[in-house]
């Protein structure tokens, strides 16, 4: 492995959508061309609410077939689930007796998530930012790609990184960088673009799934809200119009333009000539992408054999970094 080394993850949620390509997965498939890179299907992270156990096996299958299908090379890079390895779950202990209550506290994604029922959250929804700490730490990781909702989990991965040399006295654990990329794509609900597109979403009218065909993604885009005026002369004219913004964002983002150059392009005219184009580009982009995940879904032992054998590569480097973690701290083995 080089110097730089990307660690990334991704939750088995199933039913990957538009926002999951353009907000991460099309990004990772740019990394691997630059960095050595470790993607994992975090299948710990997932059973921090409940899950059925059918459901999970063929959610961390099916996203696996979807980072394939998009371009993630497993020969490239590694790719496997995170409860195949079990230096993530062993780290984690000790980086629990690492961290502080008063950091985690913090933690807004907790409250978020536990909402007005904190007391009956799991332990592991509230721990869950030691274990991504550990995901990133096993791998001696040094740039981690974040979006917004994920750059305070980092922030807390580097703080326990340097209490964790701190209280040793060793200089063992990098404190990982961020990958933040200038043009992250967030993409919003095709029926409400203040909202992000969402496979909870009752709406399967709001997002476009990855393994929706041309004439569903076609016909998505063409019912999408919009609003009655014709797109604006400049890009500052969007703040105010966020379905015209999110369709915007959309075509910038799957046609490598920014949203400047977009907005130049079709600026005055009308949704009813911009939408078949944008869908016309959707099908483009997303409809091979598409196909190959259906290919792939449907022969499991393929995908199993990727994500047996990106474990076990998994393993070879993060196994000899925990054994020098039980040494530091002073376990006798």
């Amino acid at each position: 492995m080089s110097n730089n080394l990307i660690f990334s993850g991704i939750q088995p949620t199933g039913n990957l959508h538009l926002g999951n390509y353009l907000g991460a997965i099309r990004n990772w498939v740019k990394l691997q061309h630059d960095f050595d890179c470790i993607f994992c299907v975090v299948d710990l992270h997932a059973i921090t609410i409940p899950q059925d156990p059918a459901v999970l096996r063929s959610s961390i299958r099916e996203v696996a077939a979807g980072m394939i299908a998009a371009g993630v090379d497993p020969k490239k890079n590694i790719l496997f689930n995170q409860s195949r390895v079990p230096a993530h779950a062993e780290l984690a202990w000790v980086l629990n007796c690492i961290a502080r209550i008063g950091w985690l506290n913090r933690m807004t994604q907790f409250k978020d998530k536990a909402g007005k029922n904190r007391d009956n959250a799991t332990v592991g929804l509230y721990v869950y930012p030691n274990l991504m700490a550990a995901d990133i730490l096993a791998y001696k990781a040094t740039h981690v790609p974040v979006g917004d909702d994920q750059k305070q989990h980092l922030e807390l991965a580097r703080d326990i990184a340097q209490a964790f040399n701190s209280q040793f006295g060793v200089d063992f654990f990098p404190l990982p960088e961020p990958q933040i990329f200038k043009t992250a794509a967030r993409v919003m609900s095709l029926r409400d673009g203040t909202k992000k597109m969402s496979k909870s979403d009752a709406s399967d009218q709001s997002r476009i799934n990855l393994t929706d065909g041309p004439d569903e993604i076609a016909q998505k885009l063409k019912r999408a809200k919009t609003d009655p005026l014709p797109l604006p002369e400049t890009e500052a004219e969007l703040e105010d119009r966020p379905e015209a913004a999110n369709l915007i964002g959309i075509y910038a983002a799957l046609s490598d333009r920014s949203a400047a150059e977009v907005v130049a392009e079709f600026a005055g005219k009308g949704f009813a000539e911009f939408k078949p184009r944008l869908a016309e580009l959707a099908v483009s982009v997303l409809g091979p992408i598409g196909l190959e995940m259906q290919r792939l879904t449907k022969d499991p032992g393929y995908v199993d054999q990727v994500l047996r054998e990106g474990g076990e590569k998994a393993n070879a480097i993060a196994a000899p970094i925990v054994d020098q973690v039980h040494d530091i701290v002073g376990f006798l083995r």
